[in-house]
């Protein structure tokens, strides 16, 4: 596994590039402390020799006011390929974008990323295993979440696989499946010593810390309140009633959640030296499932963290203690069997998310 494999996989099994396709990289610099320069360097040196043309530019970060000027736009218009290894495609992700263009949104955020089975396993098997979960979810007529720390959900959705309840942006590495509506859930989610935000927008303290087990409950999609000591659900109470009025959204809507897919999705780092960077890129490891809530849109503006889920579809545990058992899918074990370095990655799994939690 190198860098360089990694950076091909995205150009060829997720972007389709050929030989004269012209690539526009959308780099956020490091000094914002989330991409590195070498995630951009390594990308750009592999489409070079792949015989694309390749330009780049700095987008930086606007945490108030994420868009596209219109310069941008018109930049955009001139390449087929757009990779954002930035946060600012994440943050438009639901939003419009240039039509007819190849647009991704890399979550390997530099280029020892790209070198692990996180960039390096094949793409298509992902997308293959998002779109067997997909189909196990919509047909699914029970659906039962809990984990160790005591998290207990269960309900029925009827999941919209169509375009328009997805983004259309496509994300490198593929590292979920499509979003699951929340409205028929209840129950209850055992949070891991804090709330942070979705990656939508950024906004100051933009995360809280709990002193003590706290849990977050729901009822048919909507929060109704937190269990936990007297100062831990104050401090929930009040983080939630700033961040719905800062936005004057709905502040107990609970839109949807995922669990990841990719057990090659690793955090190397400590989560709370950078929340931020946390939410953005460790997702995707099946260890980790994401509820988005606060504000009735896909992501919302806080989200809720369940660590080591077990998912029971109709009995079926296709999660189990944040282990996602991709065989048991309708084709699964075909999927495997066909990308050996995928069923590799399942073997050893990395079961590092950045949080003291024992693995």
């Amino acid at each position: 596994m190198t860098p360089a494999l990694g950076a091909r996989n995205l150009l060829l099994n997720c972007a389709g590039a050929q030989p004269g396709d012209r690539l526009l990289i959308a780099f956020e610099p490091p000094e914002f402390g989330y991409f590195d320069d070498d995630a951009c360097e390594c990308v750009a040196r592999e489409a070079e020799r792949l015989g694309l043309v390749v330009d780049a530019v700095n987008v930086g970060f606007d945490a108030e006011n994420p868009h596209l000027p219109e310069p941008l736009l018109r930049r955009m218009e001139r390449f087929d390929i757009i990779l954002f290894l930035a946060r600012l495609g994440d943050q438009l992700r639901f939003s419009d974008m240039p039509q007819g263009k190849k647009i991704i949104v890399s979550f390997a955020l530099n280029a020892s990323l790209f070198g692990t089975g996180f960039g390096n396993a094949h793409h298509a098997a992902f997308e293959e295993l998002k779109s067997a979960v997909n189909t196990v979810l919509s047909n699914a007529r029970e659906i039962r979440i809990t984990c160790p720390a005591g998290t207990e959900i269960s309900g029925t959705t009827e999941v919209d696989l169509t375009p328009e309840c997805d983004t259309s942006i496509m994300r490198f590495p593929m590292s979920i499946f499509t979003p699951v509506p929340a409205a028929g859930f209840t129950g209850r989610a055992a949070l891991p010593g804090f709330l942070t935000g979705t990656g939508s927008r950024y906004y100051d303290d933009y995360t809280v810390e709990f002193e003590g087990q706290v849990f977050a409950r729901l009822n048919e999609g909507r929060l109704t309140g937190f269990e936990g000591s007297r100062a831990d659900v104050d401090r929930a109470n009040a983080h939630y009633d700033r961040v719905a009025a800062l936005f004057g959204i709905d502040r107990n809507f609970v839109h949807s959640w995922h669990a990841g897919i990719h057990p090659g999705c690793g955090f190397p780092w400590d989560a709370r030296d950078n929340y931020e960077r946390w939410g953005g890129a460790a997702f995707g490891n099946p260890r980790l499932l994401h509820f988005h809530t606060c504000g009735a849109y896909a992501p919302g503006e806080i989200s809720w963290n369940v660590i080591d889920p077990t998912i029971a579809v109709d009995g079926v545990r296709y999660w189990e203690n944040g282990t996602f058992m991709a065989d048991l899918l309708p084709r699964g074990a075909e999927i495997l069997r066909r990308y050996h370095c995928t069923a590799n990655l399942f073997r050893h799994p990395d079961r590092e998310i950045g949080l003291a939690v024992a693995a």
